[in-house]
């Protein structure tokens, strides 16, 4: 028996063509992209030929594939792994050197909050502006490792103080479905319908607050650590930073969620 038909992710082939239908590519539109016959494309999908250790690079790149799901594949394909998956709290000079980066990004984007997540939604780290966001918190959500989208739709997380709930509720579920559709993560799957089962209180909003166009969705969180009755709603954008061109899985799956204020209102708070 191959090697490759013992791999619990199944043989290689099948595997090539479980990604290429997830990226909706022809076995034509790959071929032309990875500068070989239709027909070899064919023949690797049904085990008809093995393919390189540099063909599984290829069409892994054309196909645009995690890199941990890059190294399943070199497995599958009676290969030895790529990409190195270092902690990151391994005492590595390059290692600590990234971490420095992360730390240093966190903490300048300081009085506004900024947090580091890896593939699962799980922070790594966070800056002392974050602390705003774990106020009233059941304090088994701050068990580590803590899960930011958890903690954010939890009936019992950040989810009552979320004034566009349903909204931002929504919008999260349909970002979590376009990453499953990128990695198809099992442990995403699972997660997305954890979070699609949540309630939603009875005062989420059912209007979509369309406060800045089509631009950008702003959430929106009511707190009480203001000192005028108007500043009790503050109202953030983000943005994800992402390391470029790693070849390291933590780094690859590593990203910087950075909030901003959305209005004039909001940045006074923070100043």
């Amino acid at each position: 028996m191959k090697t490759a038909n013992m791999h619990p992710h199944g043989p290689v082939g099948e595997q090539l063509r479980g990604w290429r239908q997830r990226r909706r590519r022809s076995q034509l539109d790959l071929a032309l992209d990875a500068e070989v016959s239709a027909r070899h494309i064919s023949f690797l999908e049904t085990g008809r030929s093995q393919p390189s250790r540099q063909m599984v690079l290829r069409l892994a790149e054309q196909l645009d594939i995690p890199l941990r799901e890059r190294n399943t594949l070199l497995v599958a394909a009676g290969y030895a792994p790529m990409y190195a998956e270092t902690p990151l709290d391994m005492d590595e000079p390059a290692m600590r050197v990234a971490r420095q980066a992360i730390e240093l990004v966190l903490a300048g984007h300081e009085p506004y909050p900024a947090l580091a997540i890896d593939r699962h939604w799980n922070m790594t780290g966070a800056n002392r502006a974050v602390g705003m966001f774990l106020e009233g918190i059941a304090p088994e959500l701050l068990q580590p490792p803590i899960n930011v989208l958890r903690l954010s739709l939890h009936p019992a997380g950040l989810a009552p103080r979320i004034v566009n709930l349903r909204q931002w509720h929504e919008h999260i579920l349909a970002r979590l479905l376009r990453q499953i559709d990128a990695t198809a993560d099992p442990v995403l799957v699972a997660l997305h319908a954890e979070l699609a089962g949540y309630p939603l209180p009875g005062q989420a909003d059912d209007v979509a607050d369309d406060t800045y166009g089509n631009l950008v969705l702003p959430l929106r969180i009511r707190t009480e650590r203001t000192e005028r009755a108007d500043e009790g709603v503050l109202a953030f954008f983000t943005t994800t930073t992402l390391f470029g061109t790693p070849n390291d899985i933590t780094l690859a799956e590593l990203a910087i969620e950075s909030f901003f204020p959305a209005d004039a209102a909001t940045a006074a708070v923070f100043r």
